[in-house]
């Protein structure tokens, strides 16, 4: 979209959670029509004065919608909604829920669970070998620093179910990730290192009960770290 975007109607919001309701305020602007996927957003000084917020709030608000896929952010160019967002809705609604932990790490197990099955019978060689790489990486990381390793795994198993019309369900199985370690305090390599290493044999073995029951137990460790 080139030049200035159209004037855009949008409700202001109350004093109570802010950016939450600024997120919805921007969700909206798609959901009703007023911009469209690729649609460039007014400037912060535009949207400051009609949601009548602070710098801030709204900064705050928009770092959450880039974070979980929904806007790009161009320096020089300025803020647009993502041109995959319209094939994605996965990640509006991720965006929607986006403070709510509890229904982002149920997505994400509802996603990865059944995900993990269907690769336990396609998964080929090469994930095979890629998934043993980044248990490698972590085996080998100093200071718990192995969170794109721990991406990499989980997102080299969704691939490797090799359906498209889950396609985009895996772009926000991978936001979901990304949010989730962005809560977590505290990491445990050893146990983190015991649970990939056994999903990874119980795919290597094709098996996709056992694939599932070791990806059950490492999400739910994780779920209850994430909550306690």
């Amino acid at each position: 979209m080139v030049g200035s975007p159209k004037k855009i109607i949008v409700e202001s919001v109350n004093r109570n959670t802010l950016s939450k309701q600024v997120v919805e305020s921007i969700i909206n602007l798609l959901i009703s029509g007023q911009l469209k996927p690729g649609d460039k957003l007014p400037t912060e000084m535009e949207l400051m004065e009609v949601l009548d917020v602070s710098r801030p709030v709204l900064r705050e608000a928009l770092s959450s919608l880039d974070t979980l896929g929904v806007l790009t952010r161009k320096t020089r160019e300025g803020t647009f909604f993502n041109n995959k967002i319209g094939s994605h809705p996965f990640s509006v609604m991720l965006a929607l829920a986006h403070d709510n932990l509890p229904a982002i790490i149920e997505a994400r197990m509802a996603l990865e669970l059944g995900l993990v099955t269907i690769a336990a019978e396609k998964i080929n060689e090469e994930q095979l070998t890629k998934l043993k790489e980044t248990i490698d990486i972590i085996a080998n990381s100093k200071d718990n620093n192995y969170v794109e390793a721990d991406k990499e795994f989980h997102q080299t198993i969704a691939l490797s179910a090799d359906n498209p019309i889950v396609e985009g369900m895996i772009d926000s199985l991978i936001i979901t990730i990304r949010k989730i370690d962005s809560e977590i305090t505290y990491r445990e390599r050893d146990r983190t290192l015991q649970q990939h290493i056994a999903i990874y044999e119980a795919l290597e073995k094709r098996d996709p009960f056992e694939a599932f029951h070791h990806m059950f137990l490492h999400l739910d460790s994780v779920r209850k770290k994430l909550l306690k």
